[in-house]
């Protein structure tokens, strides 16, 4: 599939074929596509850019990440194919663990993902997990041990909002990533950055990079400024501005 580089939403074309591309394979539901075409409805909204509100998130929630003892980035198969190596790139910035956590598990998608990943040059977690989080009926309440399940602050990036509430509940913060700011995600996350993974993940690699210079004073008056209700609100008017 060849896609002129000056088409005017080229950039669309080449995340839905990716998102093809990626069912095929087997690390994408048909649920998951579904999903990408909701999220390409609020990406036209907000002009398939980076708005205000979201640059504050990502600051706000870059220094969240970088005041964690123990972060977690946490992919399932549409992250994977959309920014896998710019999750990469993110984990290692932060020198944390990556973990998948999937609603439709198997053991031969988490293995189709985990081979994505080490293409990257870089393992993950979350292949054949032993935890358990309870409030969750489906399988995502299964965690692995050495990352999720010990995490104190957690990145999840095209989220289902039951289970961004149950890790609040269990005591963890949450970074989310979502294109809906009426979401259950977008409401339930500490932080949540409305913007399309492909752009925020990038940008939250490069803000980590540049806040590591900072102390621990300077990210926590950063965060303590954030209100992210304030933040929704925000950037609900900017979607109304393009409807």
């Amino acid at each position: 599939m060849k896609i002129p580089k000056k088409h005017p939403r080229s950039k669309s074309l080449i995340e839905r074929h990716k998102i093809e591309e990626g069912m095929k394979k087997g690390i994408v539901t048909p649920t998951g596509m579904i999903a990408q075409g909701r999220g390409e409805a609020f990406d036209y909204l907000l002009g398939e850019r980076t708005i205000a509100p979201a640059q504050k998130a990502i600051k706000a929630a870059a220094a969240l990440l970088l005041l964690a003892k123990f972060p977690v980035i946490s992919v399932n198969g549409n992250t994977t194919v959309l920014c896998g190596n710019e999750t990469v790139a993110l984990a290692k910035s932060l020198g944390c663990e990556i973990e998948v956590n999937l609603f439709y598990r198997s053991q031969k998608r988490e293995k189709l993902i985990e081979k994505e990943f080490q293409r990257s040059g870089v393992g993950i977690l979350g292949v054949n997990p032993k935890k358990k989080l309870k409030g969750i009926s489906s399988k995502r309440a299964m965690v692995d041990a050495k990352g999720i399940w010990k995490s104190d602050c957690v990145l999840v990036m095209l989220e289902d909002g039951d289970r961004t509430e149950v890790l609040r509940k269990n005591g963890k913060k949450v970074v989310a990533i979502d294109l809906n700011p009426l979401s259950r995600t977008a409401k339930k996350g500490n932080i949540t950055i409305i913007d399309n993974c492909t752009r925020a993940v990038p940008l939250l690699t490069k803000e980590i990079r540049k806040l590591k210079k900072k102390n621990d004073s300077e990210l926590r008056r950063i965060i303590k400024g954030f209100n992210n209700n304030k933040n929704l609100r925000q950037c609900v008017n900017c979607i109304k501005k393009g409807v």
